[in-house]
Protein backbone atom coordinates (compact mmCIF):
# COMPACT_ATOMS: atom_id res chain seq x y z
CA UNK A 1 0.00 0.00 0.00
CA UNK A 2 1.17 3.19 -1.05
CA UNK A 3 2.23 6.03 1.47
CA UNK A 4 0.40 9.11 0.45
CA UNK A 5 1.68 12.49 2.09
CA UNK A 6 1.30 16.20 1.57
CA UNK A 7 3.66 18.51 0.82
CA UNK A 8 3.49 22.03 2.90
CA UNK A 9 3.08 23.56 0.00
CA UNK A 10 0.11 21.23 -1.01
CA UNK A 11 -1.04 21.74 2.49
CA UNK A 12 -1.40 25.61 2.47
CA UNK A 13 -3.21 25.20 -1.13
CA UNK A 14 -5.90 22.21 0.53
CA UNK A 15 -6.40 24.93 3.37
CA UNK A 16 -6.87 28.20 1.06
CA UNK A 17 -9.44 26.10 -1.30
CA UNK A 18 -11.50 25.34 1.48
CA UNK A 19 -11.89 28.26 2.82
CA UNK A 20 -12.42 29.67 -0.05
CA UNK A 21 -15.38 26.99 -0.80
CA UNK A 22 -16.88 28.16 2.42
CA UNK A 23 -16.76 31.65 1.53
CA UNK A 24 -18.49 30.97 -1.20
CA UNK A 25 -21.30 29.59 -0.09
CA UNK A 26 -24.52 31.30 -0.60
CA UNK A 27 -26.58 31.99 2.81
CA UNK A 28 -30.19 30.57 2.78
CA UNK A 29 -31.84 33.96 1.21
CA UNK A 30 -34.34 34.64 3.88
CA UNK A 31 -37.90 33.35 2.95
CA UNK A 32 -39.93 36.55 2.87
CA UNK A 33 -43.92 36.45 2.66
CA UNK A 34 -43.42 32.47 2.66
CA UNK A 35 -46.77 31.70 5.08
CA UNK A 36 -46.32 30.33 8.47
CA UNK A 37 -49.15 29.88 10.63
CA UNK A 38 -49.65 31.36 13.67
CA UNK A 39 -49.21 29.66 17.25
CA UNK A 40 -52.71 30.21 18.38
CA UNK A 41 -55.72 32.30 17.85
CA UNK A 42 -56.39 35.47 19.76
CA UNK A 43 -60.04 34.70 20.91
CA UNK A 44 -59.65 31.97 23.19
CA UNK A 45 -63.27 32.03 24.47
CA UNK A 46 -64.18 28.91 23.45
CA UNK A 47 -61.29 27.85 26.00
CA UNK A 48 -63.36 30.41 28.63
CA UNK A 49 -64.54 27.77 31.12
CA UNK A 50 -62.91 26.12 33.93
CA UNK A 51 -62.09 22.41 32.81
CA UNK A 52 -60.12 23.96 30.05
CA UNK A 53 -57.45 25.47 32.51
CA UNK A 54 -54.38 23.38 31.04
CA UNK A 55 -55.23 24.54 27.84
CA UNK A 56 -54.13 28.21 28.77
CA UNK A 57 -50.78 28.61 27.98
CA UNK A 58 -51.09 31.81 26.56
CA UNK A 59 -54.53 32.43 27.60
CA UNK A 60 -55.59 34.45 30.86
CA UNK A 61 -52.13 36.31 31.45
CA UNK A 62 -51.56 39.89 33.07
CA UNK A 63 -48.97 41.06 34.94
CA UNK A 64 -46.49 38.66 33.88
CA UNK A 65 -43.04 37.92 35.17
CA UNK A 66 -40.74 35.09 33.54
CA UNK A 67 -36.85 34.16 34.48
CA UNK A 68 -35.05 30.84 32.67
CA UNK A 69 -34.48 28.16 35.21
CA UNK A 70 -31.98 25.18 33.28
CA UNK A 71 -34.02 24.34 29.99
CA UNK A 72 -37.42 25.80 30.74
CA UNK A 73 -38.47 29.67 30.60
CA UNK A 74 -41.14 29.35 33.59
CA UNK A 75 -43.88 32.40 33.89
CA UNK A 76 -45.67 33.46 37.06
CA UNK A 77 -48.90 35.97 36.47
CA UNK A 78 -52.02 37.37 38.35
CA UNK A 79 -54.98 35.00 38.86
CA UNK A 80 -56.99 37.05 36.41
CA UNK A 81 -59.07 34.84 34.39
CA UNK A 82 -61.70 35.77 31.79
CA UNK A 83 -65.35 34.20 32.42
CA UNK A 84 -64.48 33.15 35.69
CA UNK A 85 -66.86 31.09 37.37
CA UNK A 86 -65.51 30.28 40.99
CA UNK A 87 -68.57 28.04 42.14
CA UNK A 88 -67.74 26.05 38.73
CA UNK A 89 -64.08 25.82 39.60
CA UNK A 90 -64.99 24.75 42.92
CA UNK A 91 -67.15 21.84 41.53
CA UNK A 92 -64.51 21.12 39.22
CA UNK A 93 -61.07 20.87 41.40
CA UNK A 94 -59.55 24.41 39.75
CA UNK A 95 -58.00 26.13 42.57
CA UNK A 96 -58.12 29.99 41.28
CA UNK A 97 -56.61 33.02 42.75
CA UNK A 98 -53.29 31.85 44.04
CA UNK A 99 -50.65 32.91 40.84
CA UNK A 100 -50.62 31.08 37.73
CA UNK A 101 -47.72 29.14 36.51
CA UNK A 102 -46.09 28.51 33.02
CA UNK A 103 -43.21 27.05 31.68
CA UNK A 104 -41.88 26.64 27.89
CA UNK A 105 -38.72 25.17 26.03
CA UNK A 106 -38.89 27.90 22.95
CA UNK A 107 -40.58 31.26 24.40
CA UNK A 108 -43.78 30.38 22.26
CA UNK A 109 -45.67 26.90 23.04
CA UNK A 110 -46.27 27.32 27.02
CA UNK A 111 -47.54 24.81 29.20
CA UNK A 112 -50.10 25.55 31.87
CA UNK A 113 -48.22 24.03 35.26
CA UNK A 114 -51.16 24.97 37.74
CA UNK A 115 -51.80 27.50 40.63
CA UNK A 116 -48.61 28.07 42.49
CA UNK A 117 -50.38 28.21 46.12
CA UNK A 118 -52.65 26.22 48.07
CA UNK A 119 -54.23 29.34 49.70
CA UNK A 120 -53.64 32.82 50.23
CA UNK A 121 -51.13 33.71 53.59
CA UNK A 122 -53.61 34.17 56.60
CA UNK A 123 -51.22 37.05 57.97
CA UNK A 124 -51.75 39.14 54.41
CA UNK A 125 -55.74 38.45 54.57
CA UNK A 126 -55.66 39.64 58.22
CA UNK A 127 -53.70 42.76 57.77
CA UNK A 128 -55.46 44.12 54.50
CA UNK A 129 -58.78 42.98 55.32
CA UNK A 130 -58.43 44.92 59.44
CA UNK A 131 -57.84 47.64 57.80
CA UNK A 132 -60.15 47.67 54.74
CA UNK A 133 -63.94 47.04 56.17
CA UNK A 134 -62.80 42.98 56.24
CA UNK A 135 -62.90 43.43 52.46
CA UNK A 136 -60.19 42.55 49.71
CA UNK A 137 -57.16 40.12 49.59
CA UNK A 138 -59.01 37.85 47.51
CA UNK A 139 -56.50 37.09 45.21
CA UNK A 140 -52.95 37.52 44.60
CA UNK A 141 -51.42 39.93 42.17
CA UNK A 142 -48.27 40.66 39.91
CA UNK A 143 -45.58 37.92 41.65
CA UNK A 144 -41.95 38.03 40.73
CA UNK A 145 -39.43 35.17 40.58
CA UNK A 146 -35.72 35.10 41.09
CA UNK A 147 -33.28 32.38 42.26
CA UNK A 148 -30.86 33.49 45.09
CA UNK A 149 -27.98 30.71 45.61
CA UNK A 150 -29.77 27.49 45.50
CA UNK A 151 -33.08 28.92 46.36
CA UNK A 152 -36.16 29.65 43.97
CA UNK A 153 -37.79 32.96 45.97
CA UNK A 154 -40.95 34.09 44.99
CA UNK A 155 -42.48 37.74 45.42
CA UNK A 156 -46.43 38.83 45.92
CA UNK A 157 -49.08 40.97 46.26
CA UNK A 158 -52.18 40.90 48.69
CA UNK A 159 -54.37 44.03 47.95
CA UNK A 160 -57.93 45.61 48.58
CA UNK A 161 -58.59 46.71 45.01
CA UNK A 162 -58.58 50.78 45.38
CA UNK A 163 -56.58 50.79 48.43
CA UNK A 164 -53.25 51.14 49.71
CA UNK A 165 -53.88 48.42 52.24
CA UNK A 166 -51.67 46.34 50.64
CA UNK A 167 -48.83 43.41 51.43
CA UNK A 168 -45.82 41.73 49.63
CA UNK A 169 -44.75 38.65 51.17
CA UNK A 170 -42.41 35.83 50.19
CA UNK A 171 -41.80 32.79 49.80
CA UNK A 172 -39.46 30.05 48.65
CA UNK A 173 -38.99 26.47 47.41
CA UNK A 174 -36.03 24.35 45.99
CA UNK A 175 -37.92 24.24 42.20
CA UNK A 176 -39.94 26.55 40.46
CA UNK A 177 -42.93 24.47 40.45
CA UNK A 178 -42.64 24.94 44.23
CA UNK A 179 -43.86 23.43 46.76
CA UNK A 180 -43.43 26.72 48.31
CA UNK A 181 -43.22 27.53 51.97
CA UNK A 182 -44.24 31.25 52.81
CA UNK A 183 -41.29 33.48 54.62
CA UNK A 184 -43.88 36.45 55.49
CA UNK A 185 -44.20 39.74 54.77
CA UNK A 186 -41.50 41.55 52.74
CA UNK A 187 -43.48 45.54 53.32
CA UNK A 188 -46.93 46.11 53.92
CA UNK A 189 -48.94 49.57 53.30
CA UNK A 190 -51.94 50.93 54.81
CA UNK A 191 -53.83 54.80 54.47
CA UNK A 192 -50.91 55.87 56.94
CA UNK A 193 -48.28 55.52 54.53
CA UNK A 194 -47.43 57.45 51.17
CA UNK A 195 -46.91 54.29 49.05
CA UNK A 196 -48.68 51.21 47.87
CA UNK A 197 -47.23 48.11 48.44
CA UNK A 198 -47.50 45.45 45.03
CA UNK A 199 -45.70 45.08 42.24
CA UNK A 200 -42.35 44.08 43.51
CA UNK A 201 -39.08 43.90 40.81
CA UNK A 202 -35.95 42.76 42.58
CA UNK A 203 -32.30 43.44 40.63
CA UNK A 204 -28.68 42.83 42.44
CA UNK A 205 -26.24 45.10 42.38
CA UNK A 206 -23.63 43.92 39.91
CA UNK A 207 -20.64 45.98 41.82
CA UNK A 208 -21.78 44.82 45.33
CA UNK A 209 -24.03 42.12 45.41
CA UNK A 210 -26.04 44.27 46.99
CA UNK A 211 -29.87 43.39 46.44
CA UNK A 212 -33.13 45.95 45.55
CA UNK A 213 -36.30 45.10 45.22
CA UNK A 214 -38.82 48.37 43.38
CA UNK A 215 -42.42 48.51 44.39
CA UNK A 216 -45.75 50.59 44.22
CA UNK A 217 -48.46 52.07 42.19
CA UNK A 218 -50.75 54.97 41.59
CA UNK A 219 -50.70 55.86 45.42
CA UNK A 220 -47.76 57.41 46.31
CA UNK A 221 -45.32 56.39 43.29
CA UNK A 222 -42.84 53.55 43.03
CA UNK A 223 -40.43 52.84 46.00
CA UNK A 224 -37.09 51.14 46.10
CA UNK A 225 -35.92 49.46 49.35
CA UNK A 226 -32.91 47.79 50.20
CA UNK A 227 -33.03 43.27 50.55
CA UNK A 228 -30.88 41.09 52.46
CA UNK A 229 -29.83 38.55 50.33
CA UNK A 230 -29.78 36.02 53.02
CA UNK A 231 -33.65 36.37 53.95
CA UNK A 232 -35.08 38.12 51.02
CA UNK A 233 -36.66 40.17 53.23
CA UNK A 234 -35.78 44.14 54.21
CA UNK A 235 -32.47 44.69 55.17
CA UNK A 236 -33.75 47.03 57.67
CA UNK A 237 -37.02 45.92 59.79
CA UNK A 238 -40.08 48.02 58.54
CA UNK A 239 -38.13 49.77 56.08
CA UNK A 240 -40.34 51.03 53.04
CA UNK A 241 -37.25 52.81 50.71
CA UNK A 242 -37.34 56.28 49.21
CA UNK A 243 -39.29 57.70 46.22
CA UNK A 244 -38.14 56.53 42.63
CA UNK A 245 -41.42 57.47 40.66
CA UNK A 246 -43.86 59.10 40.41
CA UNK A 247 -46.68 61.42 38.37
CA UNK A 248 -48.37 64.53 39.44
CA UNK A 249 -52.23 63.23 39.89
CA UNK A 250 -51.62 60.26 41.15
CA UNK A 251 -55.02 59.30 41.84
CA UNK A 252 -56.08 60.27 38.07
CA UNK A 253 -52.62 59.26 36.11
CA UNK A 254 -51.74 55.42 37.02
CA UNK A 255 -48.49 54.82 37.50
CA UNK A 256 -47.06 50.85 38.62
CA UNK A 257 -45.55 47.80 37.20
CA UNK A 258 -41.64 48.43 38.14
CA UNK A 259 -39.42 45.89 35.98
CA UNK A 260 -35.90 46.40 36.24
CA UNK A 261 -32.91 44.96 34.16
CA UNK A 262 -29.37 45.04 33.66
CA UNK A 263 -27.76 45.51 30.88
CA UNK A 264 -24.42 44.37 30.82
CA UNK A 265 -23.06 45.93 27.84
CA UNK A 266 -24.26 49.39 28.60
CA UNK A 267 -23.75 48.79 32.30
CA UNK A 268 -26.87 50.32 32.68
CA UNK A 269 -30.27 49.69 35.16
CA UNK A 270 -32.95 49.91 33.29
CA UNK A 271 -36.29 50.73 35.21
CA UNK A 272 -39.55 49.62 32.98
CA UNK A 273 -43.21 51.23 34.34
CA UNK A 274 -46.88 51.28 33.26
CA UNK A 275 -48.56 54.14 32.32
CA UNK A 276 -52.91 54.37 32.42
CA UNK A 277 -55.55 52.28 33.18
CA UNK A 278 -54.75 48.30 32.43
CA UNK A 279 -57.81 47.77 30.43
CA UNK A 280 -57.56 50.09 28.08
CA UNK A 281 -54.29 52.73 27.38
CA UNK A 282 -51.95 50.52 29.46
CA UNK A 283 -48.86 51.84 27.70
CA UNK A 284 -45.21 50.82 28.80
CA UNK A 285 -42.04 53.45 29.22
CA UNK A 286 -38.56 52.93 30.66
CA UNK A 287 -35.89 55.02 32.63
CA UNK A 288 -32.58 54.21 33.06
CA UNK A 289 -29.79 54.66 35.51
CA UNK A 290 -25.92 53.26 36.55
CA UNK A 291 -27.53 52.14 40.33
CA UNK A 292 -30.06 49.88 40.59
CA UNK A 293 -31.40 52.03 43.49
CA UNK A 294 -31.56 55.07 41.12
CA UNK A 295 -32.19 58.01 40.35
CA UNK A 296 -33.14 56.97 37.09
CA UNK A 297 -33.44 59.42 34.01
CA UNK A 298 -35.96 59.48 30.79
CA UNK A 299 -35.57 60.30 27.35
CA UNK A 300 -34.73 64.01 27.91
CA UNK A 301 -32.44 63.43 31.47
CA UNK A 302 -35.65 64.22 33.90
CA UNK A 303 -35.59 62.35 36.91
CA UNK A 304 -38.41 59.68 36.77
CA UNK A 305 -39.20 61.15 40.56
CA UNK A 306 -40.21 64.63 39.28
CA UNK A 307 -43.94 65.17 38.54
CA UNK A 308 -43.39 64.99 34.70
CA UNK A 309 -44.55 62.40 32.66
CA UNK A 310 -41.90 60.42 31.13
CA UNK A 311 -40.19 59.21 28.17
CA UNK A 312 -39.48 56.75 25.91
CA UNK A 313 -43.28 54.77 25.19
CA UNK A 314 -41.88 51.80 23.57
CA UNK A 315 -45.02 49.75 23.73
CA UNK A 316 -49.21 51.31 23.72
CA UNK A 317 -52.52 50.09 22.59
CA UNK A 318 -52.13 49.66 18.59
CA UNK A 319 -54.00 48.29 15.98
CA UNK A 320 -52.25 47.02 12.28
CA UNK A 321 -54.72 46.47 9.26
CA UNK A 322 -56.56 42.60 8.89
CA UNK A 323 -56.92 42.74 13.29
CA UNK A 324 -59.57 44.10 15.61
CA UNK A 325 -56.22 45.21 18.05
CA UNK A 326 -54.36 45.38 21.18
CA UNK A 327 -55.08 47.20 24.20
CA UNK A 328 -53.94 47.18 27.66
CA UNK A 329 -50.44 46.58 26.35
CA UNK A 330 -48.67 47.08 30.24
CA UNK A 331 -47.43 45.57 33.22
CA UNK A 332 -43.80 44.05 31.44
CA UNK A 333 -41.92 41.25 32.52
CA UNK A 334 -38.12 41.52 30.77
CA UNK A 335 -35.93 38.50 29.85
CA UNK A 336 -32.40 38.98 29.87
CA UNK A 337 -31.28 35.87 27.84
CA UNK A 338 -27.09 34.21 28.41
CA UNK A 339 -26.90 34.66 24.34
CA UNK A 340 -27.48 38.90 24.49
CA UNK A 341 -31.20 38.96 23.11
CA UNK A 342 -33.44 40.54 25.41
CA UNK A 343 -37.27 39.49 25.41
CA UNK A 344 -40.39 41.53 26.82
CA UNK A 345 -43.76 39.56 28.01
CA UNK A 346 -46.94 41.44 28.93
CA UNK A 347 -50.56 41.33 28.63
CA UNK A 348 -52.67 42.00 25.56
CA UNK A 349 -56.35 42.83 25.81
CA UNK A 350 -57.96 41.65 22.62
CA UNK A 351 -60.20 44.73 21.11
CA UNK A 352 -62.66 45.40 21.40
CA UNK A 353 -64.14 43.97 24.61
CA UNK A 354 -60.33 44.14 26.17
CA UNK A 355 -61.72 41.38 28.77
CA UNK A 356 -59.62 39.03 26.63
CA UNK A 357 -56.01 38.70 28.10
CA UNK A 358 -53.32 37.43 25.91
CA UNK A 359 -49.65 36.66 26.09
CA UNK A 360 -47.32 38.70 24.22
CA UNK A 361 -43.68 38.39 23.89
CA UNK A 362 -41.54 40.71 21.77
CA UNK A 363 -38.14 40.95 21.09
CA UNK A 364 -36.36 43.91 23.18
CA UNK A 365 -33.48 45.64 21.33
CA UNK A 366 -31.13 49.18 22.21
CA UNK A 367 -30.68 51.74 19.91
CA UNK A 368 -26.76 53.48 19.65
CA UNK A 369 -28.28 55.72 22.42
CA UNK A 370 -28.79 53.02 24.72
CA UNK A 371 -32.25 53.12 24.86
CA UNK A 372 -34.60 49.85 24.10
CA UNK A 373 -37.37 49.54 21.32
CA UNK A 374 -39.81 46.57 21.21
CA UNK A 375 -40.59 44.85 18.12
CA UNK A 376 -44.00 45.66 16.84
CA UNK A 377 -44.73 41.52 16.53
CA UNK A 378 -45.59 39.07 18.91
CA UNK A 379 -42.59 36.35 18.80
CA UNK A 380 -43.61 32.77 17.10
CA UNK A 381 -39.93 31.53 17.55
CA UNK A 382 -38.72 32.71 14.22
CA UNK A 383 -35.06 32.70 13.21
CA UNK A 384 -32.75 35.79 12.71
CA UNK A 385 -31.61 36.50 9.74
CA UNK A 386 -29.11 39.42 8.06
CA UNK A 387 -31.48 41.96 6.42
CA UNK A 388 -30.29 42.86 2.73
CA UNK A 389 -30.71 45.96 1.34
CA UNK A 390 -32.86 44.55 -1.34
CA UNK A 391 -35.26 43.59 1.19
CA UNK A 392 -36.53 46.90 2.11
CA UNK A 393 -38.11 48.74 -0.91
CA UNK A 394 -42.04 47.78 -1.32
CA UNK A 395 -44.78 48.78 1.11
CA UNK A 396 -44.41 49.23 4.27
CA UNK A 397 -47.14 49.18 7.21
CA UNK A 398 -45.95 51.94 10.03
CA UNK A 399 -47.68 53.09 13.29
CA UNK A 400 -46.23 55.85 15.24
CA UNK A 401 -46.60 54.67 18.95
CA UNK A 402 -47.92 57.64 21.44
CA UNK A 403 -49.68 57.84 24.43
CA UNK A 404 -53.30 58.40 24.60
CA UNK A 405 -54.58 61.95 25.58
CA UNK A 406 -58.04 61.55 25.27
CA UNK A 407 -59.46 62.52 28.81
CA UNK A 408 -61.33 59.65 31.01
CA UNK A 409 -63.03 59.38 34.15
CA UNK A 410 -60.64 57.68 36.02
CA UNK A 411 -61.07 56.33 39.68
CA UNK A 412 -57.72 54.97 41.85
CA UNK A 413 -55.98 55.38 38.27
CA UNK A 414 -58.72 52.79 36.82
CA UNK A 415 -61.64 53.01 34.00
CA UNK A 416 -64.33 53.00 35.45
CA UNK A 417 -67.13 50.28 34.36
CA UNK A 418 -68.90 51.16 31.16
CA UNK A 419 -65.70 52.30 29.67
CA UNK A 420 -63.80 49.59 28.71
CA UNK A 421 -63.10 50.03 25.20
CA UNK A 422 -60.71 52.82 23.36
CA UNK A 423 -62.10 55.34 22.04
CA UNK A 424 -60.86 56.27 18.61
CA UNK A 425 -58.62 59.47 19.63
CA UNK A 426 -56.52 56.58 21.65
CA UNK A 427 -55.67 53.93 19.27
CA UNK A 428 -52.10 53.86 17.41
CA UNK A 429 -52.98 53.49 13.93
CA UNK A 430 -51.42 52.03 11.05
CA UNK A 431 -51.01 54.06 8.02
CA UNK A 432 -48.83 53.01 4.17
CA UNK A 433 -46.08 54.07 3.24
CA UNK A 434 -44.19 52.77 -0.07
CA UNK A 435 -39.99 52.72 -0.19
CA UNK A 436 -38.84 52.88 -3.65
CA UNK A 437 -35.59 51.47 -4.48
CA UNK A 438 -34.17 55.11 -5.44
CA UNK A 439 -34.31 56.14 -1.98
CA UNK A 440 -37.42 57.80 -1.95
CA UNK A 441 -40.47 57.46 0.80
CA UNK A 442 -43.62 58.64 0.16
CA UNK A 443 -44.89 61.38 -1.28
CA UNK A 444 -41.38 63.57 0.02
CA UNK A 445 -39.38 61.37 2.12
CA UNK A 446 -36.15 59.34 1.69
CA UNK A 447 -34.94 56.84 3.35
CA UNK A 448 -31.20 54.87 3.72
CA UNK A 449 -30.40 51.77 5.28
CA UNK A 450 -27.20 50.80 6.94
CA UNK A 451 -26.82 47.25 5.96
CA UNK A 452 -23.81 46.77 8.24
CA UNK A 453 -25.60 48.55 11.28
CA UNK A 454 -29.27 46.37 10.24
CA UNK A 455 -30.43 49.91 10.63
CA UNK A 456 -32.06 52.53 8.97
CA UNK A 457 -32.65 56.64 8.47
CA UNK A 458 -36.08 57.24 7.62
CA UNK A 459 -37.48 60.71 6.49
CA UNK A 460 -41.57 61.02 6.37
CA UNK A 461 -43.22 64.50 6.53
CA UNK A 462 -40.79 66.89 8.26
CA UNK A 463 -39.36 64.42 10.47
CA UNK A 464 -36.22 62.40 9.90
CA UNK A 465 -35.74 59.44 12.28
CA UNK A 466 -32.41 57.84 12.71
CA UNK A 467 -30.72 54.41 13.98
CA UNK A 468 -34.56 52.81 13.54
CA UNK A 469 -33.50 49.01 14.00
CA UNK A 470 -34.13 46.45 10.92
CA UNK A 471 -35.11 42.58 11.87
CA UNK A 472 -37.05 39.60 10.64
CA UNK A 473 -39.99 38.41 12.24
CA UNK A 474 -43.73 37.11 11.78
CA UNK A 475 -46.25 39.26 10.90
CA UNK A 476 -48.82 37.66 12.97
CA UNK A 477 -51.64 39.89 10.95
CA UNK A 478 -51.14 38.29 7.83
CA UNK A 479 -49.30 34.86 8.98
CA UNK A 480 -46.10 35.86 7.06
CA UNK A 481 -42.63 35.94 7.48
CA UNK A 482 -41.60 39.69 6.80
CA UNK A 483 -38.96 42.40 7.97
CA UNK A 484 -40.11 44.61 10.57
CA UNK A 485 -38.29 47.53 11.74
CA UNK A 486 -38.73 49.84 15.61
CA UNK A 487 -37.34 53.41 16.48
CA UNK A 488 -37.61 56.25 18.55
CA UNK A 489 -38.54 59.41 17.19
CA UNK A 490 -37.10 62.69 19.00
CA UNK A 491 -39.99 62.78 21.05
CA UNK A 492 -39.70 59.82 22.84
CA UNK A 493 -42.49 57.66 20.55
CA UNK A 494 -41.65 54.77 19.19
CA UNK A 495 -42.15 53.85 15.36
CA UNK A 496 -43.38 50.30 14.02
CA UNK A 497 -43.55 48.93 11.01
CA UNK A 498 -43.36 46.01 8.67
CA UNK A 499 -43.15 45.07 5.19
CA UNK A 500 -46.47 44.46 3.81
CA UNK A 501 -47.65 43.19 -0.42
Amino acid sequence: MKNYTCSPLCLFVSIVLSLVACSCKQKQPYPIFEEVTNPWVDDYTHLSSMEHYKEWGTYNVHDPAIKKFGDYYYLYSTDAIFAENREEAKAKNVPLRYIQVRKSLDLVNWEFVGWAFPEIPEEAVEWVRSRNEGRGATNIWAPYVMKQGDVYRLYFSVSAFGKKTSWIGLAESDSPEGPWVQKGAVVKSSNDTPMNAIDPSVIEDVDNGKLWMHYGSYFGGLYCVELDPATGLTKEKGDLGHLIARRANYRKDNLEAPEIIYNPERKEYYLFVSYDPLMTTYNVRVGRSDKPEGPFRDFFGKNLSDTTNNFPVIVAPYKFANHPGWAGTGHCGVLARDDGRYFMVHQGRLSPGNHLMVLHVRELFFTPDGWPVASPQRFAGEERYQVGKELIPGKWELIRIAESVHERRLEAGQVLWGEGSLNEAEWNRSFMVELLEDGTAGDDGFWHFDEAKQSLTLSIGDETMEDVIVFTGHDWENQVQTVLLSGLDRNGRSLWGKRVE
